[in-house]
Formats: C-alpha cells, sequence, structure tokens
C-alpha cells in the first residue's frame, strides 16, 4: 500500500460524490489491471444507436462500490454483523467482478479468448492480484465465487438483485437518455433484509420490484437488444472473425503490439491462465480493436476492408426481426440477392448475411429468486406476491429472430 496515499473523492454524473478511503481499495482502482477498464465501453457499440452511450466498465465499477456501501450500511442498521474484513470483501469483489471484460465489453465476449465467460477471466485477474497484494483478496474471492459462510455476501454480488443490476439499469439509462431503465435503487436497498442467510425485501418495497423488473425487460429490448446495436456488434464480430481467419492462413495483416497474440492464435482457457497471456489481455482495450479496423479499410483483402468500412461508415447491416425463425428459402433469397453485387463465394457471404437468435429473459427463476418478506415472516416469491400480471409473464423468456442483410 501507498502510506502517502489519501482517500479520493470522485465526482460520479450518477450518484454525486463517490468516496474511496485509502486502503486496498483504492490501491486495486490504481492498479494497471483495473484502469484498463476506463479504456472499455460499458455498452460496446451502443453509442452508434444512443450517442450518449461512452461510459466506461470503470464508471460502473466505482458506482457498484457506492451502491454496496449503502447496502452494508442499511444491514448493519438492521443490527446484522458484517465486520470489517467482510465489508472490504464485499467491496472488492464488486469492485472486480467485470474486470474481466475485453475490448467493447460484451460484442466481443468470445472474440478474443475463446470458449471463456469474463466471469472466469475476473477471478483469474482477482487471483493474479491476490498474488500481488499477499493475500489481501482471500476474502474477497471467496464471496466471489460463493465460497464464503454469509451467503448472502455474494448475492449482493451476484443475484438478480445484486448491485451490479442495480447500478447498470440506472447508469446505462442515464447516459443513453432511456428513461424506462430508471430504477430506485436506493429504496431497494433500504428494504433489505436478511432470511435464512439470503437477502429478501420487505412487503413495502413490492412496487419497487415490479418497476426494476420491468425496467430490465425494457432496457433489453429497448437499448441491448435493440437491433441496430446489435447489427453494429455482430459486424464488430465478423471483423474480429475475418481478422483471425486470415492470420491463421498467413496473411499479413497490420495490428497492434497489444492484440497481435490474440489474432494470431487461438487463446482458450488454459493459455489465458498463463501470467503472459493474463498480461498479454489486460493490456488490449477498444482502441486497439478500433485502430485495427481503421487501418484495416485499406486492407488488400475484400472481404476485411468492406465490413470495415461498414462500422467507420456507420453503413451498418440491415436487420428484419421476427418472432419466429426465418425459413432457409428467405435467407437464401437475401443471400443469392447480394451475392450478385458482391460476387463473393457462398462461404464467404456469411459474414454479410446472417440469422441470429437472442433471448430476453428480464427475470429468470432457475437461477435464484427475488423473495418478498411480509410482516409474518412468510416469504413469497416476486411473481406470486405481485398483482401485476406483467411481471408474472417477465418469467417467462422472450426469443426473437434477427436476419441480418448488407446495407448496400
Amino acid at each position: 500500500m501507498n502510506n502517502n496515499q489519501v482517500s479520493k473523492i470522485l465526482n460520479d454524473p450518477v450518484y454525486g460524490f463517490i468516496t474511496l478511503r485509502r486502503g486496498i481499495l483504492l490501491d486495486i482502482v490504481e492498479h494497471p489491471y483495473f484502469q484498463r477498464l476506463s479504456r472499455i465501453k460499458q455498452l460496446g457499440l451502443t453509442y452508434l444507436v444512443y450517442p450518449g452511450a461512452h461510459h466506461t466498465r470503470f464508471h460502473h465499477a466505482l458506482g457498484c462500490v457506492h451502491l454496496m456501501n449503502q447496502a452494508i450500511l442499511t444491514l448493519n442498521e438492521m443490527g446484522y454483523s458484517i465486520n470489517d474484513e467482510e465489508q472490504e470483501g464485499v467491496k472488492l469483489a464488486i469492485l472486480l467482478h467485470d474486470i474481466g471484460h475485453g475490448p467493447f465489453s460484451h460484442a466481443l465476449e468470445h472474440s478474443i479468448v475463446s470458449e471463456i465467460q469474463h466471469e472466469e477471466l475476473s477471478h483469474i485477474f482477482m487471483q493474479q492480484l491476490n498474488k500481488d497484494f499477499g493475500g489481501k483478496l482471500d476474502t474477497a474471492i471467496a464471496i466471489f465465487k460463493d465460497k464464503y459462510p454469509k451467503r448472502f455476501l455474494h448475492q449482493l454480488v451476484s443475484s438478480q438483485l445484486d448491485m451490479d443490476r442495480l447500478d447498470y439499469l440506472k447508469r446505462d439509462s442515464f447516459f443513453t437518455g432511456v428513461s424506462e431503465g430508471v430504477v430506485s435503487n436506493q429504496r431497494i436497498i433500504k428494504m433489505f433484509d436478511l432470511v435464512n442467510d439470503e437477502i429478501v425485501v420487505k412487503e413495502k418495497g413490492v412496487y419497487s420490484i415490479e418497476k426494476f423488473l420491468i425496467a430490465r425487460r425494457l432496457m433489453y429490448w429497448q437499448v441491448y437488444l435493440h437491433k441496430t446495436v446489435l447489427s453494429a456488434e455482430f459486424l464488430l464480430m465478423n471483423i474480429l472473425k475475418r481478422a483471425k481467419h486470415l492470420c491463421f492462413n498467413g496473411h499479413d495483416i497490420f495490428t497492434t503490439e497489444a492484440l497481435s497474440p490474440f489474432l494470431i492464435q487461438n487463446v482458450d482457457r488454459p493459455k489465458i491462465k498463463s501470467l503472459s497471456f493474463l498480461n498479454s489481455f489486460s493490456r488490449i482495450d477498444d482502441y486497439d480493436v478500433f485502430t485495427c479496423i481503421k487501418e484495416w479499410v485499406n486492407d488488400k483483402d475484400p472481404i476485411l476492408s468492406l465490413l470495415c468500412k461498414s462500422i467507420i461508415n456507420r453503413k451498418l447491416p440491415k436487420v428484419k426481426v421476427s418472432m419466429s425463425e426465418f425459413s432457409e428459402d428467405e435467407i437464401n433469397e437475401n443471400l443469392s440477392f447480394h451475392q450478385k453485387k458482391l460476387g463473393f463465394s457462398n462461404e464467404e457471404m456469411k459474414y454479410f448475411v446472417f440469422q441470429k437468435t437472442m433471448e430476453n429473459n428480464a427475470y429468470d427463476t432457475r437461477k435464484d429468486k427475488i423473495k418478498i418478506l411480509y410482516k409474518d415472516g412468510g416469504l413469497k416469491d416476486i411473481t406470486e406476491a405481485s398483482d401485476n400480471l406483467n411481471v408474472q409473464a417477465l418469467s417467462k423468456p422472450v426469443r426473437k429472430y434477427f436476419l441480418f442483410a448488407p446495407y448496400f
């Protein structure tokens, strides 16, 4: 720890002043691994649809710590014991819960490192930081992995009513301007209670939970799964897919030094666990990817060049949306029409014409449940406690099909 450190006060546009006190929490924030998050957009390419959405994973992580402070204060005021070590551990766990995100967040979840979720990468980062800081993250890692005896602490980090969701809904709503996502997260936190080592919500908070779930569903269709956002993000995935294909086949393309190891070979779970690859991953951010895309516009490969021009000039793929799967005939009709213009092979046209399926499940009862606590001590799932039929419907997944084809 830097003994000359002082507490830092940050002016957050969503919550106002956030204080980071001297100690391990501030040391982690100042670590290069964490500072990288300030160069990774929270919502990937969503700014192409909502121009204000330039906020970062760094903003989000600090907002989560702020809400965690409020949750700890609420539970302590109710007489539940959360000692200093546990408070530090749960704040570190929420601070680092997204540190495993790569460039453009979810948009390139499997394009940089294959077959591994960002949560697992976050755990790998936390283990390395724990070595660097002499075991000071032991409690945080136990909470993060749900191995700590007080399991409600893990719920505050990862559940259907965690600090992550409470922050990103309000923050993403603020920066996109989509007011449907505004939730009263402070009131929700004030309604927290504990029963059998589980976070529950007092009966008088039921309407705030209803609003939270409805807001989550609306934000998914209006922002996270907006058809134009998906168009941009699948285009970005196809750019990286083509770049990797070219590198694997001996085509010499421009790349930044940081991104190069992830283009010339397939980096999977065993490789990323090595310190050298972890450090390499910690150096790549949005700027590496877009620097390459700007250069690839002029690449000799016509497919890579055309894909990159589409994203640079915002000529995004057109999208058709359906509640049922598109037929092979309709897909082939689109493919043939555009193939005549572009002159690429059937295999190459898959970069330009393709179908994707997306699912919106605002409240997934298969994972965990939001329980409402009544004055008589009884507990009910929110779908049973609510008289709002929309909330009951939210527990059922909605699937939509998207057909993408070139803008030109």
